[in-house]
């Protein structure tokens, strides 16, 4: 398909809101005529104002994007506190659920997609689980799990230390704080303790779902297509592969992107600013 001209697509921000509640706003890039629309959903800590670039890439190629605000980040109405917490449960079970319910009333019938980068890979891929009908095809960008043992050496020997670190620090602070500590926002401990857990584990659970995450994911007939950064020691492959091993009927394909490809730093975060070679090889 051609790519569409920059006024054929509209850019906005549309309300979102949860069955509990909460609200934010999504941010949109919808072609005339799109081809398909994809929910993106942040790496931790990132507002997802950080992925416009990205949007405004796909929507030049015929995809309509809806970038996911996580709850406590950028528009959201909450902010995490010793007060108000939350886990998994709550952004896979009332936030991208709204996120969804909004987009099916500002695109048409297109194919769906989802996909995430780092956090938000993994939660789309626990996302699909819940509900297999939500999308057809799984995009990740940088993405992986944290399981320990999924890492290389120089990186698997510390992880078990800082799984369990975060949350105690969560605990003691009554969120963790971290902008402070140079790792993502100021996270909710539930989320934390969510997160560590899959990295000590190896296995998704999320406090408050029944369900099994892993036998729902192992289920999953679809597309997936990942992106890994030569350079990304946060998701490498190894990581990827481990995640979407998980994915069991699922044959994906995995593209390595280096710094020559990018025209970049191939790490875990430049190529949000300058997404072309990742949006091509997403659409190759």
């Amino acid at each position: 398909m051609d790519d569409a001209t920059p006024h054929d697509i509209r850019a906005c921000e549309l309300d979102a809101q949860a069955d509990d509640g909460h609200r934010y706003e999504l941010i949109a890039r919808i072609p005339a005529a799109p081809r398909a629309s994809l929910l993106w959903l942040p790496a931790m800590g990132i507002g997802a104002k950080h992925y416009v670039p990205f949007a405004d890439a796909l929507a030049r190629r015929g995809i309509a994007v809806f970038l996911h605000e996580w709850r406590g980040a950028g528009s959201s109405s909450v902010r995490a506190s010793r007060d108000t917490d939350w886990g998994y449960r709550e952004l896979l079970t009332l936030d991208i659920p709204a996120s969804e319910a909004v987009i099916a009333q500002h695109v048409a019938e297109v194919p769906r997609i989802v996909g995430g980068h780092s956090l938000g890979g993994q939660l789309a891929c626990c996302r699909l689980g819940l509900s297999p009908e939500s999308a057809q095809r799984l995009w990740l960008v940088g993405s992986g799990a944290p399981y320990w043992r999924a890492f290389p050496a120089r990186t698997a020997w510390w992880l078990p230390m800082v799984y369990r670190f975060l949350p105690w620090l969560a605990d003691f602070h009554g969120v963790l704080p971290g902008r402070r500590i140079g790792f993502g926002g100021q996270e909710a401990r539930g989320v934390i303790r969510d997160w560590s857990r899959s990295g000590l584990s190896g296995r998704y659970a999320a406090a408050g779902v029944d369900v099994d995450l892993e036998a729902a994911m192992a289920a999953l007939t679809l597309d997936a297509h990942a992106v890994a950064l030569a350079r990304d020691w946060l998701g490498p492959v190894s990581s990827l592969r481990f995640l979407l091993s998980k994915l069991r009927r699922v044959e994906p394909r995995i593209d390595v992107l280096d710094a020559a490809a990018l025209g970049t730093r191939a790490d875990h975060y430049a190529w949000m600013k300058q997404p072309a070679a990742v949006v091509d090889a997403l659409l190759r």
